[in-house]
């Protein structure tokens, strides 16, 4: 991996920063509206859906290790997001660029890019959580569609979202892992009921929980993505990027909790001359820039075409811990201030470091638990053997 930065890259960085400078948003994004200009804006000067073809809404740039981390470097400085971290663009686009026909890149791919199409992830259910194969949500053919019945859990943002793309059992009788099929599915199809599912984070920040039902609900079979029972390796491809986003910005947390430790202050002291909270904060930049440089080596392999292996496995164990413990400390520098949320007279940064506190912990427990990735690490990266089964009566 090569990170020297010559004169054509200090011309970029220059680049970024001019932009920011002119067009860096006055506060946070209002509705829709404002959020799919801003995008649209990213895209128009290649800051987001940077490398996405031309013809599939994107800027079409050449993938290029310095110049995303430039772009990250500088939006951080600032505190702007580079794009929008939702489930649409970093985890389905890329699976259809890998996996989609032409006409599913063409009419999804530009707005889920641009915000205007929300997507929720169909695939936990009450009794297949951890083992994701087991699922029981049934496809039948009908003519030229499929009926889905049925029940999904754990779907974040199913009522807000436009869009789900659901993993579904089309093939009962072939083997749990072979008759799965991966679905496009639009959220207003008649047949499917949302129920949000109340969480300890209350009210705190904005993402939903919810449990959907399918009752007869109609969808085209031009809707599957791939082959038909090819489900579970596409669903893998999403479950890959997944991982790969949640390393996404570590760094720009960090730059929050060392701003945020430069204005508390205690018996008019700032945060920041303790040596107890500085010498956590520097232990959290040394995390955070180790998954900083573990996002470059894993972009490099990809860049090259190659598999990242037991690299690629450790991203969600690490950096959801990661954030966690980020949001702990920013929760302790605020004192007895750092439990208050819901708009509350002393509330800091719109209650910003409790929603991140909350979520942070169910990212932990939620797409597969800590102790379900150091079973997959032990395993599947270190070649160790599984788990025994519990011996049946």
């Amino acid at each position: 991996m090569d990170l020297e930065i010559d004169a054509r890259y200090d011309a970029f960085r220059k680049e970024v920063q001019g932009f920011l400078a002119e067009h860096r948003p006055a506060g946070p994004g209002g509705g829709k509206e404002e959020r799919v200009a801003w995008l649209t804006k990213l895209i128009e000067h290649g800051y987001w859906a940077r490398t996405i073809p031309e013809a599939y809404g994107g800027f079409g740039a050449e993938p290029d290790l310095l110049e995303t981390v430039i772009m990250d470097e500088e939006f951080n400085k600032v505190g702007v997001p580079r794009g929008m971290m939702a489930q649409g663009p970093s985890m389905l686009v890329p699976t259809l660029l890998a996996h989609g026909t032409e006409e599913q890149k063409q009419r999804y791919i530009a707005p889920t890019m641009r915000s205007e199409i929300m997507w929720c992830q169909g695939y936990s259910e009450p009794g297949s959580g951890s083992d994701l194969a087991s699922l029981q949500t049934a496809a039948r053919e009908d003519g030229d569609d499929f009926l889905i019945n049925g029940q999904k859990i754990w779907t974040s943002s199913a009522d807000i979202s436009q869009m789900c793309f659901i993993l579904v059992r089309t093939e009962p009788d072939a083997k749990k892992h072979d008759g799965i099929s991966y679905v496009l599915l639009p959220m207003d199809t008649p047949g499917i009921e949302v129920q949000s599912l109340r969480t300890m984070s209350g009210s705190i920040g904005e993402n939903s929980f919810n449990q959907v039902f399918f009752t007869d609900v109609r969808v085209p079979r031009s809707n599957v993505v791939g082959q038909r029972g090819e489900g579970w390796k596409i669903a893998n491809t999403t479950l890959k990027h997944e991982r790969s986003a949640l390393n996404a910005n570590a760094e720009g947390t960090w730059i929050r909790l060392a701003r945020l430790m430069e204005k508390e202050t205690v018996g008019g002291v700032s945060l920041m001359k303790s040596p107890v909270y500085r010498d956590r904060l520097m232990r959290l930049q040394a995390r955070a820039l180790s998954m900083k440089h573990h996002g470059m080596r894993m972009l490099t392999a990809n860049l090259k075409g190659e598999s990242p292996g037991v690299a690629g496995l450790i991203v969600k164990l690490q950096n959801c811990q990661l954030n966690f413990d980020m949001a702990a400390l920013a929760i302790d520098v605020m004192g007895e201030l750092g439990a208050l949320y819901d708009h509350t007279k002393y509330e800091r940064g719109h209650g910003y470091w409790q929603a991140h506190s909350i979520f942070s912990l169910g990212l932990i427990i939620g797409g597969g638990t800590a102790q379900i990735q150091k079973n997959i690490i032990a395993e599947r990266g270190l070649g160790m053997p599984r788990e025994p089964k519990p011996a049946k009566a």
